[in-house]
């Protein structure tokens, strides 16, 4: 679920409560261009949610809302149907019909980093595994 309010805000717009109701229609997690609260329960819950604040201060449950709409959450345009990637380093959002593409690009990445960091293991340098050396010498760097 993806969720931008009308206005800024850090407000706690969303806390355990409302987690617990996602969660029990199904819902997989939250992103939230807003303030989040009970961050100790949602942990607790394991409840994956990504917000651009934290604050205990509530909001009232009065204004009216569109859902499935497409919106704009922290700069990023969001449609129906979208693919929302998370993890710790952050939020990705993929249109759906460049999602099967995304997705074998994603695979492709992972394959290659797994690579790399096979040769990194036992030693190999990023400067040689990148054939760093010659553009950092001519800059003047070495490396012994």
């Amino acid at each position: 679920m993806v969720i931008a309010p009308f206005s800024l805000s850090d407000a706690g717009y969303f806390g355990d409560l409302l987690a617990t109701s996602v969660q029990a229609r199904g819902g997989a997690g939250v992103v939230i261009d807003a303030g989040i609260r009970d961050v100790a329960d949602l942990e607790d819950m394991q409840f994956p949610i990504w917000s651009t604040s934290v604050c205990a201060q509530g909001t009232v449950k009065e204004t009216l809302g569109s859902v499935n709409h497409p919106i704009v959450c922290a700069g990023a345009s969001v449609s129906p149907g979208d693919v929302i990637a998370a993890d710790w380093d952050g939020v990705v959002v993929v249109p759906r019909l460049n999602a099967a593409d995304a997705l074998a690009q994603a695979q492709a990445r992972i394959d290659a980093e797994e690579e790399k960091r096979e040769a990194l293991q036992p030693g190999e340098l990023s400067l040689d595994l990148y054939n760093l050396r010659e553009g950092l010498a001519a800059k003047g760097f070495t490396y012994e």
